[in-house]
């Protein structure tokens, strides 16, 4: 399967997911913990990927939505952004709310 039809279906498939460096037990930078940190927080179910594992994913996925930096955090298939964005998300309650509206994934 094509990377970009990969990151497609992960994206689609998954209500919420985080595009992360390292995972949410044991994230390898600061930007991804303090964003997978604030899922959990917002009562978040999620999928992630590791992009240091996957250089396809990691070359690819700034392509997919223009996003150029990494954590990458997609709820219900929209790009919502980065660490600071959600972080933000999550002071305001909004995230909350966002995680609270997240459809089933697609079969």
């Amino acid at each position: 399967m094509e990377v970009m039809e990969r990151i497609r279906t992960l994206v689609n498939e998954n209500p919420v997911i985080i595009f992360m460096k390292g995972t949410p037990q044991f994230p390898m930078c600061g930007f991804s913990s303090r964003a997978s940190q604030a899922l959990k927080a917002a009562g978040a179910s999620f999928a992630y990927v590791n992009v240091l594992e996957d250089a396809d994913i990691y070359e690819n996925l700034p392509k997919f939505a223009d996003w150029p930096t990494y954590p990458q955090i997609y709820i219900n298939g929209e790009l919502i952004g980065g660490c600071d964005i959600t972080l933000e998300l999550y002071q305001k309650g909004e995230l909350q709310k966002m995680v609270q509206a997240t459809v089933p994934a697609k079969s």
